[in-house]
C-alpha cells in the first residue's frame, strides 16, 4: 500500500473504532458509521492484507504491579539485526526497532519478575558479542501511551460515535491484579489476535462460554487488559519515525509531559529514569516536518534542557512479531 494512498475517510474512522474497542463487532461499528456490516468487513479484510493491520490484546504491567523498560543497545552493524531479531522473539519485549544507521537496537521490555529482568539486563546482553553499551531506563510515569494511541488523535470520528463506540469506563483496582492460570492462557491467545473468537478462546483455557466472557470483562473492567491497532507506519503517512530523549528541569517534568501527551506527533511519552530523564516517540510525514516540530514545539517548552534525537530506521516488532527475511536472528 502506498502511505496514506488507499485510505479514505471510511477506512480512518474503522481504524479509530477499532482503537477505541478492538473487540467491537462489526455490526455495532457500522451502526454506528451508518454503513452496512459487510462494509465493515470488507474494509477490515482489506487494511488487514494490504495495510497489515491487526488487532491485539495488550497487558498494562503497571495495574499487575510490574515495571516497563526502555533498552538502549548499541553494537557493531553487522549483529544489529541479529540482535533485534532475537529479542523481538521474547515474549517480554512489546517494540524493537533499529535506529541510528543501524548501530543502535531499542526495544520495550515488560520483565515478569526482578530475576527476568536481572538475567537478560546483567547477564545475557552484557555477554553478547559485539554490544559495546547497554543502557536500561525504567518507566516512570506514563503521560501517553498504552490503552492510548496515535489513532485516538486521528479526530476521523465525531464526538456521538467515539461516544457511541467507547467501552465503559475501567476502574482502578485498589492494588496489583493477579493473574490465574486461565486468565494467561486468555491473554496469550489475544496477544496475537484481539479479535479471536469466543469458541478459540474456549478452546484454548478449556472454559465455557460464559466463563470465558465474564473472565474477558473482569480483565478488561480492570484496565489490565486492551486494544491496540497495529499497521504499517506509513499507513497514516507518517514517514519519518524519530525517538526523543528530553533532559527535562525536574519541576517541569509532569507540565512538559502534559504538553507532550497533546503533541498529535506523539503516540508515547513517559518520564523515566536517567540524564534523560523523557522519553518519546514521534511520527512526522517528513525530515522538515521532524525540524519544525523540535525547533518549534519542543524547543518553545520551559524547563527542556536538551534533545537528542535518532530516527527509527525499521521497526523489527511493535506488540507482535513476524520474522523477516532480512533478519538473522
Amino acid at each position: 500500500m502506498e502511505p496514506g494512498a488507499a485510505l479514505d475517510p471510511l477506512d480512518l474512522k474503522l481504524l479509530q473504532a477499532l482503537q477505541l474497542d478492538g473487540r467491537a463487532p462489526f455490526s455495532r461499528i457500522a451502526q454506528v458509521l451508518g454503513v452496512s456490516d459487510q462494509t465493515v468487513a470488507r474494509r477490515y479484510r482489506r487494511l488487514r492484507t494490504r495495510a497489515g493491520l491487526r488487532v491485539l490484546g495488550v497487558t498494562d504491567e503497571n495495574r499487575l504491579g510490574r515495571s516497563s523498560w526502555v533498552v538502549r543497545l548499541r553494537c557493531t552493524p553487522d549483529v544489529a539485526e541479529q540482535l533485534a531479531g532475537a529479542l523481538a522473539r521474547r515474549r517480554d519485549t512489546s517494540y524493537v526497532s533499529l535506529n541510528s544507521g543501524g548501530t543502535e537496537v531499542m526495544c520495550m521490555m515488560k520483565p515478569r519478575s526482578r530475576e527476568a529482568r536481572d538475567e537478560l539486563l546483567l547477564d545475557r546482553l552484557q555477554r553478547t558479542p559485539r554490544v559495546t553499551s547497554v543502557s536500561a531506563h525504567c518507566v516512570l510515569h506514563p503521560f501517553y501511551g498504552g490503552a492510548l494511541g496515535l489513532l485516538n488523535k486521528a479526530d476521523a470520528l465525531s464526538p456521538d460515535e467515539q461516544a457511541a463506540l467507547c467501552p465503559p469506563p475501567v476502574a482502578a483496582p485498589a492494588g496489583p491484579v493477579a493473574l490465574d492460570a486461565e486468565d494467561e492462557s486468555l491473554i496469550d491467545v489475544l496477544r496475537q489476535d484481539g479479535r479471536a473468537t469466543l469458541t478459540e478462546l474456549q478452546s484454548a483455557t478449556g472454559q465455557s462460554e460464559a466463563v470465558v466472557k465474564r473472565r474477558l470483562a473482569w480483565l478488561r473492567s480492570t484496565g489490565v487488559l486492551y486494544y491496540r491497532v497495529q499497521h504499517d507506519a506509513g499507513l497514516l503517512g507518517h514517514e519519518v519515525e524519530a525517538v526523543l530523549w528530553l533532559t527535562v528541569a525536574p519541576a517541569s517534568l509532569a507540565s512538559v509531559g502534559r504538553v507532550l501527551a497533546g503533541h498529535p506527533q506523539v503516540p508515547f511519552a513517559a518520564a523515566v529514569t536517567g540524564q534523560a530523564n523523557i522519553f518519546a516517540a514521534s511520527l512526522h510525514r517528513s525530515a522538515g516536518d521532524l525540524y519544525t516540530y523540535l525547533s518549534e514545539q519542543i524547543g518553545a517548552l520551559e524547563g527542556v534542557q536538551s534533545v537528542e534525537t535518532a530516527l527509527t530506521l525499521r521497526r523489527i516488532k511493535q506488540l507482535s512479531y513476524e520474522p523477516r527475511r532480512t533478519a538473522s536472528a
